[in-house]
């Protein structure tokens, strides 16, 4: 369902990235120590990294040497390595140099060097390695340059789970992948579990800040080598415009999306379709990701969304729902929120703006608010003014749909999107959503007044349905 697509003039341009973290990064690093890249790595310690105020979170200022070295290693020779020689070659694409990897499994499915020699690869010494900088989410460093890494491991044990899983889960992780998001830090994490038929689709939110590739070990390179060469494939001057905004990111993420195996259309990347939870590698298409990132030119790079929730249905603890000291915010970021449906009520509500999304070049801008999964009867999307910058949005409830492109994976999740046009691009998908109880039944009847009203509730055993110990407690009764 597109609920609204309007015009909207732009008048001012504030700093994309917002966050006070953020906004003081450059600024104490550039006081800092300096990391010299050496012979294509950057080593990373705790006297030339620097802490950021009041934060967990440490920052690096990278300095390149001038190396010469090609985009590509000699054994890449699909239409798509080939184009993006042609381009690096030309002058056309400004290739890696000055473009961060970093590792987060230890080696365990590391980046082959010899396939992109310009990279610079991160390095992190014994005292980092000790306190755990350097494995699995990424959730310390912030860098000066563009980065883009992975982590091929998952949480084991009780509340086992993914590393995106472990993230949406855990108090500030969504906004930690925010920060890596707006600083050009995309990391690719594999699914492992939570995105199979066996159990359906356990990811609780879906956003724009990091890759998840289907499968386990392994099943993320695909997607590294997809983002490393959109990365080299944009134009120089581009590339230093997305660097000055704070936009590179979601130019890629977008880029990655729009330019996938069966996103021919505009339409076609408005829909679920382009925005699953999960990617698998069969849908990567190397050469049109390379031609649509070296297509775009400077004055058209695509903005950033930004959502903020105005009003929305707010239940009692103890009277809708239950369980002490609970929510049903899971949370709250620019470019993704995520809600958690507790109450026994049918139908819920949310009033949403994206009044502060702004065009970094002064473009006008055109909203489509999209329902990207979930059941279209249930789900309804009215523009509240006349540029469609503020939107109602009322859900019903309803049961589990397969999740999109992939009928043999049950998804509990309703996801919104909303897309800014500048009239050259759409950009990077904001995402609304609104996570079920899949061990819930619920029997409801319409009630005079209008609205469902709620005449029974049974939730199945934890051994009969996988429901996250993390998000719902265990409650073994109906409710009449």
């Amino acid at each position: 369902m597109r609920g609204a697509r309007a015009v909207a003039g732009m008048i001012r341009l504030p700093c994309t990235v917002c966050l006070c973290l953020l906004l003081g990064l450059n600024q104490t690093l550039a006081q800092s120590p300096t990391v010299q890249e050496r012979f294509g790595a950057a080593l990373l310690t705790p006297d030339n990294t620097i802490g950021l105020d009041n934060t967990v979170r440490r920052g690096a200022r990278i300095v390149f040497e001038t190396r010469e070295a090609p985009v590509l290693g000699p054994d890449q020779n699909t239409p798509g390595h080939q184009l993006l020689r042609q381009l690096v070659a030309s002058g056309l694409a400004a290739g890696n140099r000055g473009d961060l990897y970093e590792n987060r499994d230890r080696g365990h499915s590391r980046l082959p060097f010899g396939a992109h020699p310009q990279m610079t690869y991160v390095v992190y010494d014994g005292a980092l390695e000790g306190q755990g900088v350097d494995y699995g989410l990424a959730q310390v460093m912030l860098f000066d340059a563009p980065l883009i890494g992975n982590s091929s491991t998952a949480v084991t044990g009780p509340i086992w789970r993914s590393q995106p899983r472990l993230a949406l889960t855990s108090p500030g992780g969504a906004r930690t992948l925010y920060q890596n998001y707006v600083s050009g830090q995309i990391h690719v994490y594999p699914e492992h579990r939570d995105h199979d038929p066996e159990r359906g689709d356990l990811l609780p939110a879906n956003t724009p800040y990091v890759l998840i590739s289907q499968g386990s070990s392994g099943s993320d390179q695909a997607h590294l080598e997809a983002l490393v060469m959109i990365m080299a494939a944009f134009r120089p001057d581009t590339k230093a415009r997305l660097l000055e905004t704070g936009l590179i990111a979601p130019t890629v993420q977008m880029v990655y999306r729009r330019a996938r195996n069966g996103i021919g259309t505009r339409d076609a990347y408005l829909s679920g379709a382009a925005h699953p939870s999960v990617f698998s590698a069969d849908g990567i298409n190397l050469a049109a990701m390379v031609g649509l990132a070296n297509a775009i030119t400077p004055d058209a790079v695509p903005p950033l969304v930004r959502l903020e929730v105005l009003e929305e249905t707010t239940p009692l603890p103890g009277v809708d729902y239950f369980g002490d000291g609970l929510s049903e915010m899971l949370f709250d970021t620019p470019s993704a929120i995520a809600r958690i449906w507790r109450s026994k009520e049918g139908t819920r509500r949310m009033v949403v703006t994206a009044a502060d999304t702004v065009d970094p070049n002064g473009r006008d801008l055109t909203f489509d608010w999209v329902l990207l999964r979930g059941d279209p009867e249930q789900v309804r999307i009215t523009p509240l003014t006349a540029d469609a910058r503020y939107a109602l949005i009322e859900i019903g409830w309803q049961d589990p749909r397969p999740a999109p492109g992939t009928p043999d994976i049950l998804s509990a999740r309703i996801d919104l999107g909303v897309f800014a046009n500048n009239g050259a691009y759409d950009s990077a998908p904001g995402f609304i959503s609104v996570l079920l109880p899949r061990h819930e039944t619920r029997l409801y009847e319409l009630a005079p007044e209008g609205g469902k009203h709620p005449v029974e509730i049974t939730r199945a055993a934890a051994e009969e349905i996988y429901f996250d110990p993390m998000i719902f407690p265990v409650l073994p009764w109906s409710d009449q």
